[in-house]
């Protein structure tokens, strides 16, 4: 199995390894564009995968297997991602040089950006694209992507155990970017932030005129949300997880628990906004135009709202099957119409395709 984060891999099933859900997409490529042939999901207890490392795996691999086994999956190639602290995705400039060159050099090139022992991780680039009126001097932009081969081992592992044939690894923040340039229409020179609000991971990706320009994973998502009910409340999981959804339950103050949900959704704003001020003070581009965000977490009462007010910019919730067509005879689309936000990143994964690099 070649690690290659950026080579795209002839139809493959979308397999998004969450860390509240499996989520499993498949696409058939029509014309133009995709028709949706699988979409399900299965919640997994929270002490399964922890902070995106596999605490019992037997147990997730059993999740897997039920969830193919009730969409009757034939296909056995799969692209799965991969997210937080072992992965590093950084823009870099490097003097001019061949792509057959920089594949000699990466890895001299790559060591003083990477936190880890050079030889711990599988490393692959991209050479950007320059922009219209940018100086290209004797310099060039590459996308560098570092991921700890044990992360990947676990995961492949994982993912063969289920019975499936692990074909491409992914970044979370790449697959968010497909689904936005399959989905959307993307405008020259326009920047959006797609921000993915997963159960223990947060992604923020910006992208400008569609190609990548800063990404950045953050150990905060719904899980927070949960856990501070669960505490506050002394209610279960599942308990906690209803009021986080809006959904009465008996023991629990509503005034009180809204006054919760509206300080963490303030916690996870501003760590947004942060990344947002971070990107601007390292790039020279304007601001940034419109937020798009997705997850699990991105359906807390309120929080679309929040980000919208203190960020000043416009905030609307992702429909990653917005130009995929959806036979009516096989979907319930109130069910697709629901879980659509948690489908971002299975959508981006099973978009992968044969060809361009």
């Amino acid at each position: 199995m070649g690690f290659s984060f950026f080579s795209r891999p002839k139809s493959l099933l979308g397999l998004d390894i969450g860390s509240g859900a499996i989520k499993l997409v498949q696409l058939r490529k029509q014309g133009e564009g995709y028709k949706l042939e699988h979409f399900g999901m299965k919640a997994l207890e929270s002490e399964l995968i922890v902070d995106g490392t596999i605490m019992d795996a037997e147990r997730v691999v059993s999740v897997i297997r039920a969830l193919l086994d009730e969409q009757a999956i034939k296909e056995k190639d799969v692209a799965f991602s991969v997210s937080g602290h072992s992965v590093i995705v950084k823009k870099i400039q490097l003097p001019m040089m061949s792509e057959e060159e920089l594949d000699e050099s990466i890895k001299w090139e790559a060591e003083q950006y990477i936190p880890f022992d050079i030889n711990d991780v599988n490393i692959d680039f991209n050479i950007l694209d320059t922009m219209d009126g940018e100086e290209v001097g004797d310099q060039m932009d590459v996308l560098l992507v570092a991921v700890k081969k044990e992360k990947l081992t676990e995961y492949t592992t994982l993912v063969a155990e289920a019975g499936l044939t692990p074909v491409v690894v992914d970044v979370d923040a790449f697959t968010l970017e497909n689904m936005f340039g399959t989905n959307y229409e993307v405008m020259d020179g326009e920047i959006v932030a797609l921000v993915d609000i997963g159960a223990s991971v947060m992604n923020i990706n910006i992208i400008r005129g569609g190609a990548f320009a800063f990404t950045r994973d953050i150990s905060i998502g719904g899980n927070r949300y949960t856990e501070t009910i669960q505490r506050e409340f002394n209610v279960n999981y599942e308990q906690a997880e209803q009021a986080k959804r809006g959904e009465s339950v008996d023991g629990i103050d509503s005034e009180m628990l809204s006054n919760i949900i509206n300080l963490l959704n303030d916690k996870i704003v501003s760590e947004v906004i942060r990344s947002f001020d971070y990107f601007k003070t390292t790039s020279n581009h304007e601001a940034i135009d419109r937020i798009l965000i997705s997850g699990g977490g991105a359906k807390v009462a309120h929080l679309a709202a929040c980000l919208e007010e203190k960020s000043g910019l416009p905030v609307e919730m992702v429909n990653p099957f917005k130009s995929i067509e959806i036979p009516e005879s096989r979907f319930d689309l109130d069910f697709i119409k629901e879980m659509a936000p948690l489908a971002s990143v299975g959508v981006g994964l099973a978009l992968r395709e044969v060809g361009d690099r």
